[in-house]
């Protein structure tokens, strides 16, 4: 079964050789696609560098414009299945998510249709965040399952892994959030489709280098777009 993780990038020269480094490091054997934004910092010269030593299993696709993460992973999605892969997997550069629970997503996904890196599924596992940032996180997670309904505890977690017939099924066309709020949106709509959806316990931890992307704008359509997906589940349009 091929597997892919796909990690959208933007100015993460400083972390992207380090994470590459140790997917390919794991026993199991995985793919990495990188979706790079056009970063200013040249992450996507470097990838090409670290392509010339991992020739068969890493590959670039360069992006023209920078609009959203959603539309980032939504190119790597079509990427993914336009090449034949089976389990694709959505995960950060920084570091955030640890490349070493990577099998075990995978594994969950075998007995489900998607699985999720759950910050909060067994407490609250998150490292040298903020307080003020673990409890908008959190308090945003719960938001999510009471509006929705969905029977996840991290509902807002972007560490994921969705076998193919989700991604065939789902309706890529149709996902409309670009920020974080599409994480949401991905789990709402396998979970309207009836797909399984199982939570696999991790320790998220805050990246070391680079700038985090999260911004006020992100947040906003996070939460009004929460909304909008109940309404338009309820009016029979999702």
């Amino acid at each position: 079964m091929k597997k892919l993780v796909i990690i959208p990038t933007y100015n993460e020269r400083e972390n992207i050789q380090g994470i590459i480094a140790e997917v390919f490091a794991l026993e199991q054997d995985f793919h990495v696609l990188v979706v790079d934004d056009s970063s200013p910092d040249g992450t996507a010269d470097l990838v090409k560098k670290l392509q010339e030593k991992y020739p068969h299993h890493l590959h670039l696709s360069v992006r023209k414009v920078k609009d959203g993460l959603g539309k980032a992973y939504i190119h790597g999605f079509r990427w993914a299945l336009q090449n034949g892969y089976d389990y694709i997997f959505e995960m950060d550069a920084d570091f955030s998510h640890n490349p070493a629970d990577l099998p075990r997503m995978f594994e969950a996904c075998l007995t489900a249709d998607m699985s999720v890196g759950s910050r909060y599924s067994n407490g609250v596992n998150v490292v040298n965040w903020p307080m003020g940032r673990v409890l908008l996180s959190y308090c945003a997670s719960k938001y999510v399952r009471f509006v929705l309904g969905i029977p996840v505890h991290d509902t807002t977690a972007g560490f994921a892994c969705f076998s193919r017939k989700v991604l065939e099924e789902i309706g890529l066309d149709n996902v409309n959030l670009k920020g974080y709020g599409f994480q949401v949106e991905m789990k709402f709509r396998a979970f309207k489709k009836g797909f399984r959806i199982v939570e696999v316990p991790i320790i998220f931890t805050n990246r070391v280098r680079g700038e985090s992307k999260m911004n006020g704008g992100i947040i906003g359509e996070a939460v009004f777009g929460v909304l909008h997906l109940k309404w338009q589940s309820l009016i029979g349009k999702l």
